[in-house]
């Protein structure tokens, strides 16, 4: 049989059953849709977690610090010996101190952390409102990064956090006495810093100022951290078992990544099962209605056979139609299941711009899951399709003729 007479043989059922048909792939279309919107329900919590962290240069650094163990401490000589490492691309270092942050006669005690633009860039540093320091600013002496919670200790609300951005606030640091007692010395700076972000880092109370106007006030002889940027993902785990077995203590945000990729797609097989049940009962539906077809047309099949129609042909013929079922009701779903999402996504976004929230996508659709499910419906398709065409080839020419 020509592929050309197979194509219309195997749409006729739009013209003779019209209304079956479509119901048929109605069915299909739900139990496919069901799919599509659990499953991009998952993909949707998958993206709103990880849009949290910064990809790129943050998933191939390595954030090093202290264990206290071997008396090893991270100093200027440590940086200088991690760049010395073919595999190193940079190093960028945090040091810490206390200090009092004073805002209009409210006073409260913070860290202040001296740091590096590039610092930023590979602890995955953002913010919710205003600017991280970006290259330029590296000769900043006038700004400051402050944290959520700083903000709480001067009653400002989350919702004003941007209309805090440019207020003023004055710096009082915390240093420990250069006589090995615990006295502690207050360092005074004789000036006021522009508040130009606020970072994402809540519960911690810090204040970020760039590391050369930190030094400016105060020696650094010890860092708290070091991020160490690595130059390729192959190099990251020999890079972190080293730093490891010399007693570093090493956190590397792609394995968090990792991880959390991997629940996720647990979540998401678990929703792809309940999806799945109704998946099942639709293509029990189609495997019916593609029995019943074949009681309907056995002396159609009986006439076939006699003018020369081999058994393959009417194999061919039903499992032709079976697919191009599944495949439209796959379509279907997948139309179903992007509308009701965007829909939804949609209304999120609304009440969320009404009431100051952030915008979120609930629901996702990759391009490649949609394709997926499109080939896999069609792949449903021939398997409920299959056994009324092996049934149908193997019926006896004469038989169908006469059966009524």
């Amino acid at each position: 049989m020509r592929i050309q007479d197979l194509a219309q043989l195997s749409t006729r059922m739009f013209k003779t059953n019209p209304l079956r048909t479509w119901l048929t792939i109605l069915g299909m279309g739900v139990g496919t849709g069901a799919v599509v919107i659990l499953v991009g329900l998952g993909f949707g919590l998958q993206q709103i977690i990880l849009e949290q962290i910064v990809f790129g240069e943050t998933l191939l650094s390595l954030g090093v610090s202290s264990t206290g163990a071997q008396g090893l401490r991270l100093t200027p000589e440590t940086v200088t010996d991690f760049e010395e490492n073919p595999a190193v691309l940079d190093a960028a270092p945090l040091a810490r101190f206390p200090a009092l942050v004073t805002y209009k006669g409210l006073t409260g005690n913070v860290f202040v952390q001296g740091v590096e633009p590039p610092y930023l860039r590979y602890a995955g540093v953002t913010t919710l409102a205003g600017e991280v320091f970006t290259d330029e600013d590296a000769g900043d002496t006038t700004s400051i990064i402050l944290s959520p919670a700083t903000l709480k200790l001067f009653g400002i609300p989350d919702e004003e956090m941007e209309a805090f951005i440019g207020e003023k606030v004055s710096i009082r640091l915390l240093v420990p006495a250069e006589d090995g007692t615990d006295n502690v010395n207050e360092i005074i700076i004789d000036k006021e810093y522009v508040v130009r972000g606020v970072n994402k880092e809540a519960g911690v109370l810090n204040a970020m100022m760039m590391l050369p106007e930190l030094r400016n006030y105060v020696g650094i002889e010890e860092y708290e951290r070091i991020q160490v940027r690595v130059d390729t993902n192959e190099n990251l785990p020999i890079i972190e078992n080293m730093l490891i077995e010399e007693g570093y203590r090493v956190t590397a945000l792609s394995k968090t990544v990792e991880q959390a990729s991997k629940i996720f797609q647990g979540i998401q097989a678990v929703l792809a099962t309940f999806g799945g049940i109704a998946l099942i009962v639709s293509a029990i539906g189609m495997f019916n209605t593609m029995t019943v077809t074949l009681l309907e047309r056995t002396k159609e099949i009986g006439i076939m056979r006699t003018i020369g129609a081999s058994p393959n042909d009417v194999k061919y013929l039903f499992v032709s139609e079976s697919i191009v079922v599944g495949f439209l009701g796959g379509i279907t779903g997948i139309l179903m299941g992007v509308i009701l999402g965007g829909a939804v996504n949609l209304f999120l976004n609304i009440l969320a711009g009404q009431f100051g929230g952030q915008a979120v996508k609930l629901f996702a659709f990759p391009l490649d899951f949609l394709t997926f499910i499109a080939v896999f419906s069609a792949g449903v398709g021939y398997l409920t399709g299959i056994f009324p065409a092996r049934r149908a080839s193997t019926l006896n020419p004469l038989d169908a003729i006469r059966y009524e």
